[in-house]
């Protein structure tokens, strides 16, 4: 048995399965296709190797309560990289997929540091201020 080890790198990415702010809905397997797609994108354009752990959850705010899909990032020791490669591997998947997702704002908590990507300045006109 071979023991591989790899620096702890971590990223967690929380899109919402609304189209927009629409009541359009994608399904948990429409982000899953949508996912590796860009993921095998990645791997023949720049060996980069992004397993993704994926569960459902949902996005609450005020009077927003948007059914989401979480996708847990780690840096996996078969396919090990240096942290801004990482970093910069997840900022490229998840702007593929904000656009193929058709979602205006994302969050991404990496393991020391929070990053939001936004389309634009709209807010959800469900949450009350």
């Amino acid at each position: 048995m071979v023991s591989l080890n790899s620096n702890k790198y971590t990223a967690t990415v929380t899109i919402g399965l609304q189209k927009g702010y629409s009541r359009e809905l994608w399904s948990k397997n429409d982000v899953i296709t949508n996912l590796q797609v860009v993921q095998n994108k990645l791997i023949e354009h720049k060996e980069l190797y992004l397993s993704a752990a994926v569960s459902e959850c949902e996005i609450v705010l005020s009077g927003q309560v948007e059914p989401s899909i979480k996708l847990d990032f780690i840096n996996y020791p078969k396919f090990p990289l240096e942290e801004s490669a990482f970093k910069n591997a997840i900022l490229e998947l998840t702007k593929e997929l904000m656009e193929k997702l058709q979602q205006n704002r994302v969050v991404i908590v990496f393991h020391n540091d929070i990053v939001m990507l936004e389309n634009s300045t709209e807010i959800d006109p469900r949450i009350t201020i």
